[in-house]
């Protein structure tokens, strides 16, 4: 058998070439094809509730934000394990699933369960939102706004927070890859209206 393929290799010179030069191509594509990273991702099946509020301490935001979610995610069906952080104005409560149950089931269930959650949350503390479809490796940056030496007088907090919502966080939205921004701290800029009753009656 090994005396056939040696004849027909150089009976057939042009032939085998072509094979080979089949070959290494085909390998050379392939390699091209693959997703190299320095990191592999090996997360497992996980969905995010994300709720900011704006001038809670860590306390508050665990005692009327974070525990609330936690509870009403603790009997969902194919549930491993809940983690969460509590930071000043910012809670993440990780809802690890069972890799059989995929993706959207996940996603579907605890759409239901955060209506529940937000009634529990007191009025004006915030409310749960999901997360995007992300890794554990998804939040991968995080940066603060803040002024020069010298300049603490020009741009207050509410200004900073104002550049970071109008500004920054539109620019970022439209590099490729950036799935969600998530923004917390400052002070939300608002108008209020006063509406004079006596010019109503005219």
């Amino acid at each position: 058998m090994l005396e056939k393929i040696i004849g027909f290799s150089i009976n057939n010179k042009l032939i085998v070439l072509f094979f080979v030069i089949t070959i290494v191509g085909f390998g050379l594509f392939s390699l091209s094809q693959i997703p190299i990273g320095a990191v592999p991702d090996i997360t497992n099946n996980q969905v995010q509730v994300i709720t900011t509020s704006r001038n809670l301490s860590t306390q508050d935001v665990e005692q009327f934000i974070t525990y609330p979610v936690e509870l009403e995610m603790a009997n969902l069906p194919g549930v491993k394990e809940i983690r969460s952080v509590s930071k000043f104005g910012l809670s993440v409560v990780t809802i690890v699933f069972e890799d059989r149950i995929g993706t959207y089931l996940p996603r579907q269930l605890i759409a239901e369960k955060i209506k529940i959650a937000a009634e529990k949350i007191p009025e004006g503390f915030g409310t749960p939102e999901m997360g995007p479809i992300t890794t554990g490796l998804g939040e991968i940056y995080q940066y603060i706004l803040d002024t020069r030496p010298g300049y603490d007088s020009v741009y207050s907090t509410m200004d900073l927070r104002t550049i970071q919502d109008w500004i920054v966080k539109r620019q970022l939205s439209g590099i490729k890859g950036v799935v969600e921004i998530n923004t917390w701290g400052g002070y939300l800029k608002q108008y209020e209206i006063a509406v004079n009753r006596r010019c109503l009656n005219r």
